[in-house]
């Protein structure tokens, strides 16, 4: 049997208290267009309608079925649902008038009696995903408690983006004020990747991921207060809020509890070398701290870009092209190590083979700007003039959109990480 339901059945705006998720909908009146539409849309899942209790419908089934979905049509919405009383009349278990009916019932926000239509649907037919998702949706309303197994039924099994959107976003409120905020995280995620651009989806996520991460840190706080972990956390969120001597601070207060204490060595080297990038004596206390980690976790791709960030400060160009090259071997996705080598090869006369790493850059993260920067100046030194003033354009306009987004930031007294090296203002 086909299944239908109307057009995005139902809107929702994603609100988050401060300690639940909330999904606050208003639902369309069934008049003026909206209602043409979705009716429209019934009529025709109902011109294909079969009996749900074997073989083809008997005449007088298909001859009110026809009749309803000409009132459909035409925006009857009365007359239609007269129709279909009709065909229950004649056959209780048809699938398709229950379930037009439950749908007809849920836009009027009677939801008692769409529940009650969607489950004598899914009875005849459980394979009803979408009639399923608005069984789960009435019963929220409801606070009925089976509509957590009914929405986690069709969110596995829907579509439909609009609709598993709204029942992902119902699942999520759901869990959450079940307190079950590992399983909320888990829905959100699925919904940022079905709709990475939605502000809403983005919103909500972000609350329910900071949910989780202050729950965690309230754990952490409570088991260990004292613990090398406690005081990693504490430099992080200095480190977030641009304090980068506090930061330096409790990751050695870390150091001093644990000295053997996983990424942390790692993490004191960039603090230090973040606050004072050009200062010899900060290059020479980060490369120690980094040599330690070496010694400590083994050597990764970030460690050696680390190695070749100080070393281009110290315009050892040969060392850093080494550094970077060893991270690219250990791992050809790292960014930095793209930039890192496509950097020094155009500082030292090679843009030709500078191309292949930063276009791997771009490619790897289009919104990296200096990426893009340093493209278009190999680009303008091997005369891909196009190339070059597209790359430069998209490096200015990632630029401005990061210094909107420092002041969003600064707004909520937050620093985003410093990127690796600032990008121009003038023209490569």
């Amino acid at each position: 049997m086909k299944e239908f339901h109307p057009n995005k059945p139902h809107e929702s705006a994603f609100r988050f208290g401060a300690s639940c998720v909330v999904a606050a909908h208003r639902p369309r009146r069934l008049s003026g267009r909206s209602l043409v539409l979705a009716f429209a849309l019934l009529a025709g899942a109902l011109a294909v309608s079969a009996a749900q209790t074997g073989g083809s419908p008997p005449a007088a089934i298909h001859e009110h079925l026809r009749k309803a979905a000409e009132y459909l049509k035409a925006n009857d919405a009365s007359s239609a649902v007269k129709e279909l009383d009709a065909v229950l009349a004649l056959d209780p278990k048809n699938a398709e008038a229950n379930a037009n009916l439950g749908v007809i019932a849920f836009y009027q926000r009677d939801y008692p009696n769409a529940a009650k239509y969607l489950r004598k649907a899914l009875a005849t037919d459980p394979s009803l995903a979408k009639t399923q998702a608005l069984l789960g949706i009435c019963q929220v309303r409801l606070g009925d408690p089976a509509a957590r197994a009914s929405l986690e039924k069709s969110f596995q099994k829907l579509r439909d983006k609009p609709l598993r959107i709204q029942v992902g976003v119902e699942l999520a409120g759901l869990y959450d004020r079940e307190g079950d905020l590992d399983a909320a995280a888990a829905v959100m995620r699925s919904l940022v990747e079905l709709d990475p651009e939605n502000v809403d989806i983005l919103y909500a996520a972000q609350r329910a991921y900071s949910e989780l991460a202050d729950d965690t840190l309230n754990k952490l706080a409570i088991v260990g207060p004292q613990s090398a972990r406690m005081q990693q956390v504490i430099a992080e969120r200095l480190v977030n809020e641009g304090d980068l001597k506090g930061a330096t601070e409790h990751y050695r207060k870390a150091l001093e509890i644990n000295p053997r204490l996983p990424g942390v060595h790692y993490e004191l080297a960039e603090a230090i070398l973040e606050s004072a990038p050009d200062d010899p004596q900060a290059q020479a206390a980060a490369e120690k701290e980094l040599q330690t980690a070496v010694a400590f976790d083994g050597d990764n791709a970030k460690t050696e870009c680390l190695f070749g960030r100080i070393a281009f400060r110290r315009n050892d160009l040969d060392s850093s092209y080494a550094h970077y090259a060893r991270a690219f071997a250990l791992n050809p996705r790292e960014v930095e190590a793209q930039v890192g080598l496509g950097r020094v090869l155009t500082v030292t006369q090679k843009p030709q083979e500078a191309l292949k790493y930063l276009r791997l850059a771009v490619q790897s993260d289009p919104l990296n700007g200096e990426a893009h920067y340093r493209l278009a100046t190999a680009c303008r030194k091997l005369q891909l003039n196009d190339e070059a003033e597209r790359e430069f354009r998209l490096s200015k306009e990632i630029k401005e959109t990061k210094q909107q987004v420092e002041e969003l930031y600064r707004q909520m007294s937050k620093k985003p990480k410093a990127e690796e090296e600032p990008i121009p203002d003038t023209h490569p």
